[in-house]
């Protein structure tokens, strides 16, 4: 009887994740796309790359504000403005994880969008070294969005251990692949200083698994850029944020992708 029912449950598992990944990949992209907040991101490109070319980690975060109210935001939630990249920054980083001190403001590689490097980069630790730790990079690409404010879109990623690139030999973190965890892990820290006034999404590169960045990392992503619109001069608000909800059907593949990534990634 187990068996029969655990045969039943494979089925259904086996038809939902056929049914996702034809609707995924063949029916519906082009239909759950949506740019209704700032119409002006539609037709920009979705994933960095590194200084070869290769497709790196995803472009999952934004923020509306100037640069100022974004060092602000940042410092209030927490993160630490990331150091320039430097061969003692390296040294650092590695005397971090083999003595177990703190590197706060250790350096991020550098990930490149439209051809330009990272505007602004800031991390967080986690534990007692730079071994692990959150980061998220941020390039400026509008001047002026719907809000009549700069538009920042950014790539938020946790790094899982320090170890060699790939590509390059260089000293280099891994990061883990779930960078949509990573994405709303950031976005909760920022809306937690109450200096956020509005939450919404926009499509980014689309759904996927076995995805690899340009160290080789493996990972997957529902494929949505989160947005928070920082309130002018980074002030405390009164209230929460305004969240507005993804399109339907936006939403019901974020349901269907929450289902199958949690059968083929646990």
């Amino acid at each position: 009887m187990k068996e029969k029912r655990l045969r039943r449950v494979t089925h259904i598992l086996g038809a939902l994740i056929m049914a996702y990944l034809v609707i995924a990949y063949v029916a519906a992209p082009d239909f759950w796309k949506h740019y209704e907040d700032q119409p002006d991101l539609s037709k920009l490109p979705m994933t960095t790359r590194t200084s070869l070319g290769i497709p790196g980690d995803p472009i999952n975060v934004g923020l509306v504000g100037d640069e100022t109210e974004i060092k602000d935001v940042m410092k209030a939630a927490g993160w630490q403005a990331a150091d320039a990249l430097s061969l003692r920054a390296d040294a650092e980083i590695a005397g971090s994880v083999v003595f177990r001190h703190s590197y706060l403001d250790a350096p991020v590689s550098s990930l490149y969008y439209m051809g330009r490097q990272q505007d602004l980069a800031f991390e967080k630790e986690q534990g007692a070294d730079a071994d692990r730790r959150h980061h998220v990079r941020f390039w400026k690409v509008l001047d002026k969005g719907e809000e009549g404010r700069p538009v920042w879109l950014g790539s938020a990623a946790f790094d899982a251990g320090v170890g060699l690139s790939h590509f390059t030999g260089q000293v280099t973190h891994h990061i883990s692949g779930d960078v949509d965890a990573e994405r709303d892990f950031l976005i909760g820290d920022l809306n937690s200083t109450l200096r956020i006034t509005a939450l919404y999404e926009i499509s980014g590169v689309g759904p996927g698994v076995g995805r690899r960045n340009g160290g080789g990392d493996l990972y997957w992503t529902d494929g949505e850029v989160h947005i928070a619109v920082i309130a002018p001069g980074a002030a405390i608000q009164p209230k929460q944020a305004v969240e507005t909800a993804p399109p339907a059907l936006t939403a019901l593949k974020d349901s269907i992708w929450s289902v199958v990534t949690g059968a083929t990634t646990n």
